[in-house]
């Protein structure tokens, strides 16, 4: 019995890819911090006063942010570095989208430049899974101590 598909649901195919779903999905939840730092920095005049604890805790959110897919493919370094950059691309292009908005936003970093740290934040954050994944299966192994036997 074949399965019953309703219309116009291929679209949400990707859905079933879940490193394809994080990725997005942080990217999402990233450039919504982005939009909500800029909008609440730029807009707000009385936030001025409160500049340091409104920027720590908005990096601090972007921070744990980062953190999703590093929680969710910690033991598969392939996949976190795959769905981090896929985040970090789509935060990227909200940079610069929202650079058109901010005019001396790219003044301090550029889109490039910043899709350059998010890639190397994460290829970092790959490399240090999978060499703790190394140690651990290297750890949980038996040592075997070959000897050979003289004539």
């Amino acid at each position: 019995m074949p399965s019953f598909q309703p219309p116009g649901s291929r679209w949400f195919s990707w859905l079933r890819n879940a490193t394809l779903r994080i990725g997005i999905l942080t990217g999402v939840y990233l450039s919504a911090v982005l939009w909500a730092w800029l909008v609440v920095a730029n807009r707000i005049p009385w936030s001025a006063n409160f500049a340091l604890p409104r920027n720590a805790a908005a990096a601090a959110i972007v921070l744990l942010v980062m953190f999703i897919p590093l929680g969710r493919f910690l033991r598969s370094p392939g996949r976190l570095f795959a769905s981090g950059v896929m985040g970090w691309a789509v935060l990227t292009f909200t940079y610069l989208i929202l650079g058109i908005f901010f005019q001396r936003l790219h003044s301090r970093m550029g889109p490039f430049h910043l899709f350059m740290l998010g890639a190397a934040t994460y290829g970092c954050s790959a490399v240090l899974a999978w060499v703790c994944s190394l140690a651990l299966a290297a750890r949980h192994q038996p040592m075997v101590v070959l000897r050979r036997r003289s004539p």
